[in-house]
């Protein structure tokens, strides 16, 4: 997938330079957009950028008295895949999709899988790798149709 960037990137250049600095910068943000889009999208669905389901949880959802809730749990990453946590930005010219605020550190520690506390001044526990951000192989073709159409009507 790397490759394909780099093969684009070294295509497009001389077009991109043509652009005006407002239009790349419209162009970046409707791609962080699409991104961002697709991104909470996978959030929602429980499974990572390239598809693979993430690990399930090791306790399921449970009413006051212990039993096991009737209706389907909502996924516990619904409010980190909201509009509100989840932000699609332009830095420098660059598309940026990330999350914002102390959701931040949340969003580090499951995706990358590291150990943190519970609750505050819990107990320590080991999450699992559960991908929350990246660049899916079909996010990548329609990335390179909506750059040859933006070009193309430029």
């Amino acid at each position: 997938m790397a490759d394909d960037f780099m093969q684009l990137e070294g295509w497009l250049q001389p077009l991109l330079d043509r652009l005006t600095d407002a239009e790349r910068r419209k162009l970046a943000l409707d791609i962080a957009r699409e991104l961002r889009r697709e991104n909470a999208a996978t959030i929602r669905a429980q499974h990572g950028p390239d598809g693979e389901a993430w690990a399930p949880r090791k306790n399921p959802m449970r009413d006051q008295r212990g039993q096991l809730r009737k209706r389907k749990a909502q996924s516990m990453f619904t409010k980190l895949a909201g509009a509100k946590h989840l932000r699609a930005q332009v830095e420098g010219g660059d598309a940026v999709v990330g999350f914002a605020g102390r959701t931040e550190r949340i969003a580090r520690v499951h995706h990358f899988g590291l150990r943190d506390s519970v609750k505050p001044g819990g107990p320590q526990y080991d999450y699992p790798a559960r991908p929350l951000l990246g660049i899916s192989d079909d996010f990548t073709k329609q990335l390179q149709d909506r750059l040859i159409s933006h070009l193309a009507g430029s």
